[in-house]
């Protein structure tokens, strides 16, 4: 995907902590596969202009240095729910959320940059203002960045499934990531989850169900979010090829 557009003013990067708008830091974790793409003309000019706004870095701690949880307040502007969506990719599925659900904020958190840059690009072209975008790995942006119970939901659709046996402890959707994401929500605030491998919907769901602090809800349950999601090229393709796609909603109880 491509993107020419004439070159607009921005205002300073804001100065969010624990995030930088310069150069990429290394990422703790390592199932991170952290690594540059190369961009069209287009892309690199948008995202030259818009990534100081509307993009930081994730800069994980050094030593004992810990973070501040982000300003997400400042950073959008405004005082609104905020929905954090780890692994992006292009940002199909977020750019369509983002506009069915103005009244939201999305965080959107992915490692590649050209997926990045796409959304750059979307976000440009359908002039979204509710779409803030993080490069770096999704558990320390959980970990260090978010404070806890400010979230009103995190999305993790198609999350790698690392399908060797001995790749599963790479999986993101673990036990402890589940605790995390708990701790993160708002009470009622919602974890919605999709994988279209069947392995790792079972740890995912024993994971899910496991947590103390979740609870398993239907799609009919009125929720503070919505789980209508549209079908991105990925998904379209797997279920040509006969994957099933299972999908996970859990609940932060009180």
């Amino acid at each position: 995907m491509d993107c020419m557009h004439s070159p607009r003013d921005v205002e300073t990067a804001p100065d969010v902590p624990g995030v930088q708008a310069s150069a990429p830091r290394r990422f703790r974790n390592f199932s991170v596969r952290y690594r540059h793409s190369a961009l069209s003309a287009g892309q690199r000019q948008t995202w030259e202009r818009l990534w100081p706004e509307l993009g930081a870095d994730v800069a994980p701690p050094q030593g004992s240095e810990r973070p501040q949880p982000l300003d997400l307040r400042r950073w959008f502007g405004r005082e609104a729910p905020v929905v954090l969506e780890i692994g992006c990719g292009a940002g199909t599925s977020t750019v369509a959320m983002a506009q069915a659900e103005p009244d939201l904020d999305v965080l959107a958190v992915e490692v590649y940059e050209r997926g990045l840059a796409q959304l750059l690009c979307a976000i440009e072209r359908e002039q979204l203002g509710n779409i803030r975008l993080l490069r770096g790995d999704g558990l320390d942006v959980l970990e260090y960045l978010i404070a806890p119970a400010s979230l009103t939901g995190v999305r993790v659709f198609f999350p790698d499934p690392w399908p060797k046996a001995r790749h599963h402890k790479r999986r993101l959707l673990q036990p402890a990531t589940m605790a995390l994401i708990a701790d993160r929500l708002r009470p009622g605030g919602v974890l919605h989850a999709a994988t279209d491998h069947a392995d790792y919907a079972l740890q995912i769901a024993e994971a899910g169900d496991g947590e103390p602090g979740l609870r398993r809800v239907s799609r009919a349950a009125a929720l503070p979010i919505s789980i209508d999601r549209p079908t991105t090229k990925y998904e379209a393709k797997g279920r040509e090829a006969g994957s099933v796609i299972n999908e996970f909603v859990w609940e932060r109880l009180p």
